[in-house]
């Protein structure tokens, strides 16, 4: 893989035009929120190219989620269980770097082994196909807002002044 200005300028564009990805928020969303017993607001298309943009728009992380994204794009695996591993790999790795630093990071891991149980691709689609929108949908959904408890500060904050 070569990955060139230009490689990252043409996987940006693919994961902003990616719409599906905002459904899948909104399912993941909507899912956690049962679980928990919390209200999160939805995520509309503006709200997710926006953020992608932003992702985009920090060259180092850029570079390293226009990579696990191209990867995931292509990677297949004859009989798929022998790249199950890979896949999930990659998945993780690409919604924690989407999602930033910690505690997003590891929420973003989590969330994207949750999105992938409900997430599935075609049979045609090559093997990485349903952990790269599992693993978009969970780090994006981690950083944007509309958890309530991700509203104002942390009461954990050590205030010194």
């Amino acid at each position: 893989m070569d990955v060139t200005p230009a490689r990252v300028r043409q996987e940006a564009d693919w994961v902003r035009e990616r719409a599906e990805v905002v459904a899948l928020i909104n399912d993941t969303r909507e899912r956690l929120a049962g679980e928990f017993g919390a209200d999160v607001d939805p995520v509309t298309a503006a709200d997710y190219e926006a953020e992608v943009d932003a992702v985009f728009a920090d060259g180092d992380r850029a570079v390293n989620v226009a990579a696990l994204v191209g990867l995931l794009r292509d990677l297949d695996v004859e009989g798929d269980y022998p790249g199950f591993v890979v896949d999930e790999l990659l998945g993780r790795e690409l919604a924690a770097t989407v999602a930033g630093d910690q505690p997003l990071r590891l929420l973003a891991e989590a969330t994207f082994h949750y999105a992938d149980v409900h997430t599935h691709g075609d049979e045609a689609d090559a093997a990485g196909a349903d952990d790269l929108d599992a693993a978009l949908a969970a780090g994006f959904q981690t950083r944007l807002p509309g958890w309530s408890w991700r509203e104002g500060a942390s009461p954990f904050a050590v205030d010194r002044a």
